[in-house]
């Protein structure tokens, strides 16, 4: 799902202008006719989330900067490009002060309002991602801190709500990499437990010599190497909430001392004389079907009914694809902000990409993809060019795998399903490069390698002919000069608002 932008203007000449570049930008635009509609838009809580509004200062009934303070007022955190007609500096320092994240002056031009959107959008993608960081290292993290658009997540949050507000156990059931320790978090912080211990114990990873006393705890002397006591996870999660994550793979010889500590709400650490009450909240998770397991005898019948009390199922990503963009824009701003890269956002093709990939991994993969590709990235949005691995699996994205990029892959994704079987997904060159030399081997004349330089750099950067002459290093009047001296007046692309000043330019 595209980013939805809240338009709130009195002129509906500037309302109808708004919209269709919105729409250019690859948005979807919410239109109002004054501030009032605009407060009550964004206070729905059942309507379409919006992620930006754009905020004409002069309006009747409530004007822009009302509009400001009532979101203050309700803790409305969506981020504002305000705009007037009057760009004086009183207006402008008023208007930020009140919370506006960019201001711009009417008319706005089309890239000056496209790059204004694509900082708002990420400087909210920040601010969260932040604030999720901070409300889950101190336990207090909700289900309204979930990037979360889809019908199927919402049945997710719906369930988790209800759970959260008793001590019933959860188990959560889902593939590797959905987020299923983010939803038991979220089920702690909904709770009356919120701020308490949140224990997590990796059940498939604990070395079956040693869950005994790492779950319950031991004596100081109680077996060979026991140099000092150790409480276990069960004392240091009491008052919170311990989470059992992949519980399945506990061996049966653990399945019966777990089953014991949950039904008598005590436990007896190894060497020790008496018994520990323990006060807990417990919620599981697993991956494996659990009653297969309990038919081949894998799985404690009676310790299955004890923990799959309130089941919750988390979809894989493929099948919540509406919520990929708004965790796409969180990871960008996190991995942006820790590489120290300016990167405004993800281009509409890039997120179009996104969606139609199948995500195997599911969130974990996307968050790796996209900390490769902030990596990768040279420009100020995430292109296409930068996700080669994930492009070479859907069809009608025309990227390819550069050679290095290919023998890099690992055999584990072999079975993504290939775009075709006939089609080659090998280059052996980079498609971000210039050749130097011809296919006969020889070196190429420097008027070639500059005009396919000035191609690239026209296509990369969309026609804005004076960037494109800025990240070249020369003046737009030598630009032009070159293109025609190169013969390559057909090669500008006809972008946005730049098509008439380019063909005056080119007839100059």
């Amino acid at each position: 799902m595209a980013s939805t932008i809240l338009i709130a203007d009195d002129d509906p000449i500037q309302r109808r202008l708004l919209s269709e570049m919105v729409k250019r930008f690859g948005y979807t635009p919410v239109v109002v006719e004054n501030g009032t509609e605009a407060i009550a838009r964004l206070a729905d809580e059942h309507a379409i989330k919006i992620d930006a509004a754009i905020l004409d200062l002069v309006m009747p009934e409530l004007d822009g900067m009302g509009v400001l303070t009532a979101m203050r007022e309700r803790g409305i955190t969506v981020p504002v490009v305000v705009q007037t007609s009057h760009g004086s500096i009183e207006a402008v320092i008023s208007a930020m002060r009140a919370g506006a994240t960019d201001f711009v002056v009417k008319p706005v031009g089309a890239e000056r309002l496209q790059i204004s959107i694509k900082n708002a959008l990420r400087v909210e993608a920040l601010e969260g991602e932040i604030r999720h960081i901070k409300r889950r290292v101190s336990g207090t993290l909700t289900f309204r801190d979930l990037s979360c658009d889809s019908n199927e997540m919402d049945r997710v949050i719906r369930l988790g709500e209800r759970a959260a507000k008793s001590t019933i156990p959860v188990l959560l059931e889902g593939e590797s990499g959905v987020g299923k320790e983010v939803i038991a978090r979220a089920i702690q912080g909904g709770s009356d437990r919120k701020g308490r211990p949140f224990v997590t114990v990796n059940c498939g990873a604990i070395p079956a010599n040693l869950i005994e006393s790492i779950l319950f705890g031991h004596e100081k002397g109680a077996f060979t190497g026991a140099t000092e006591r150790h409480i276990g996870k069960f004392v240091e999660a009491h008052g919170g909430t311990l989470f059992l994550d992949e519980v399945g793979e506990l061996p049966l010889e653990a399945q019966v001392k777990l089953l014991r500590a949950i039904q008598e709400g005590e436990v007896d650490p190894v060497g020790a004389k008496k018994s520990i009450k323990v006060d807990i909240r417990l919620v599981s998770a697993t991956n494996a079907n659990l009653i297969e397991a309990v038919k081949q005898g894998r799985f404690r019948e009676d310790l299955y009914y004890r923990l799959n009390v309130f089941p919750i199922h988390v979809p894989p990503l493929r099948a919540r694809r509406d919520d990929i963009p708004a965790l796409a824009r969180r990871f960008l701003a996190r991995f942006a902000a820790e590489e120290g890269k300016t990167i405004r956002g993800l281009s509409a093709e890039t997120l179009a990409l996104m969606q139609a990939f199948q995500w195997p991994g599911n969130v974990r993969q996307l968050e790796n993809a996209i900390f490769r590709a902030v990596v990768l990235c040279d420009g100020d949005e995430l292109s296409v060019q930068d996700f080669p691995q994930i492009a070479a699996h859907v069809d009608g994205f025309d990227v390819r795998i550069p050679a290095l990029v290919q023998a890099a892959i690992p055999s584990s994704q072999s079975s993504l399903q290939p775009r075709s079987h006939t089609r080659e997904i090998v280059q052996v060159r980079d498609p971000n490069s210039v050749a130097l030399v011809d296919v006969k081997g020889d070196l190429r004349k420097l008027d070639e390698v500059e005009g396919d330089t000035i191609k690239f750099a026209i296509d990369f950067y969309r026609g804005q002919m004076s960037r494109v002459a800025r990240k070249l290093g020369i003046g737009r009047s030598t630009l032009y000069r070159k293109l025609k001296d190169l013969g390559l007046e057909d090669s500008i692309v006809e972008c946005e608002d730049n098509v008439t000043e380019n063909k005056k330019a080119l007839r100059a």
